[in-house]
C-alpha cells in the first residue's frame, strides 16, 4: 500500500527468510561462527537459544545456505518442527526424512528396534556417500517427555561410525531441561543465545532493510530509532512491526519524516510501551 510514496521495490520489513534482508548483528554472526565450527569440527550438537522473535529460524535457514553453498557434503538437512513426538515417532520421522521406506517407519505395529535400524541404515548409507546429514529439531524447550531428550543423546553414539549434527532449537529454558541430563549435556558440543540488538545495531537494522528495499534515506529520524529500540527491546519481529505501521501511518499523513511521534503512536495501537 504504501510502496510507491516511499519509493520501495519491496516490502523491508515482512518476517520472510529473504537471505538479502538478514541482518549480521554481533550475536547473529557469532552463532553461525559457533554453528559453522560445530559442523566443521564434528563436534555432534549444539543448541541454539534465544527469547521469541530474536530471529533463530531465519539464522538457521541462513546457515544452511551458507553450509550447502560452500560445501556440497553437508545435508540433507532434516527439520522437525514439532516437539511432542514420542520417541519412537521421532526416530522414525528421522528414518523416513533421510529415505527410509515409510510404510516401514511409520507403521504403528513396527518395533522400535526395527525403526531405529531403518534410521541406522539410512546413516550408514550417507556415511558411505561422504554426505554429512543435519538434523534441526525447532521449539525444542516445548519438549516434555525426557525420554526424546535421552533418544537424542543415544541416536549421537551412533556418531562414532556416520558423521551427522544435531541442532537443538529453543528458547532459553531447552538449556535447563537439557542440563537435567548430564550425559546429553556433555555431548553438546557448542551452546548460542542470541541476544536482541543494542541502540545501535536496531538503528543498523532498520537501515538496512531500506536499503535492501531500495530506499536511499532512512524516512525515520534518530529519536524515531531511538524509540524504537526502546519499544521493541532490540527484537527484530517487533522492530518489524512497529517500522512496518510507521511507514503506513507516514504514507496516510504525507509524510516526509518520521518521528517519536508517529512511532509511540504505532506502539500504543499495537499495545506495546518502554516496559516490554
Amino acid at each position: 500500500m504504501y510502496s510507491q510514496y516511499w519509493n520501495l521495490e519491496s516490502k523491508p520489513f515482512e518476517c520472510d527468510s529473504d537471505p538479502a534482508f538478514f541482518f549480521r548483528s554481533r550475536t547473529h554472526q557469532a552463532a553461525l561462527l559457533k554453528l559453522r565450527y560445530l559442523i566443521d569440527s564434528n563436534r555432534g550438537a549444539a543448541v541454539l537459544c534465544g527469547n521469541t522473535g530474536v530471529g533463530k529460524t531465519f539464522l538457521l535457514r541462513m546457515f544452511q545456505q551458507e553450509l550447502q553453498e560452500s560445501d556440497s557434503s553437508f545435508g540433507p538437512f532434516v527439520r522437525v518442527n514439532y516437539p511432542f513426538l514420542t520417541a519412537n515417532e521421532l526416530v522414525g520421522f528421522l528414518a523416513a526424512e533421510l529415505g527410509a521406506e515409510e510404510a516401514v517407519v511409520r507403521n504403528a505395529d513396527v518395533g522400535f528396534d526395527t525403526t531405529l535400524r531403518q534410521l541406522e541404515a539410512r546413516l550408514a548409507h550417507f556415511a558411505a556417500a561422504g554426505r554429512h546429514p543435519v538434523i534441526i529439531l525447532d521449539e525444542a524447550h516445548l519438549i516434555e517427555d525426557q525420554r526424546i531428550f535421552q533418544t537424542i543423546q543415544l541416536l549421537l553414539n551412533y556418531r562414532t561410525d556416520f558423521p551427522f549434527s544435531f541442532l537443538l532449537c529453543g528458547q532459553p529454558t531447552v538449556l535447563s531441561r537439557i542440563s537435567r541430563l548430564a550425559e546429553l549435556d556433555e555431548r553438546i558440543g557448542v551452546k548460542s543465545l542470541i541476544q536482541p540488538f543494542s541502540r545501535e545495531e536496531t538503528s543498523e537494522y532498520v537501515s538496512h532493510r531500506l536499503a535492501v528495499a531500495g530506499v536511499t534515506e532512512n524516512p525515520f529520524d534518530e529519536s524515531a530509532l531511538d524509540e524504537i529500540h526502546e519499544l521493541s527491546g532490540g527484537v527484530p519481529r517487533r522492530i518489524n512491526r512497529i517500522a512496518d505501521l510507521s511507514l503506513l501511518v507516514g504514507f496516510a499523513d504525507g509524510m516526509s519524516t518520521l518521528t517519536t511521534r508517529e512511532v509511540e503512536s504505532v506502539a500504543n495501537e499495537i499495545g506495546l510501551s518502554v516496559d516490554v
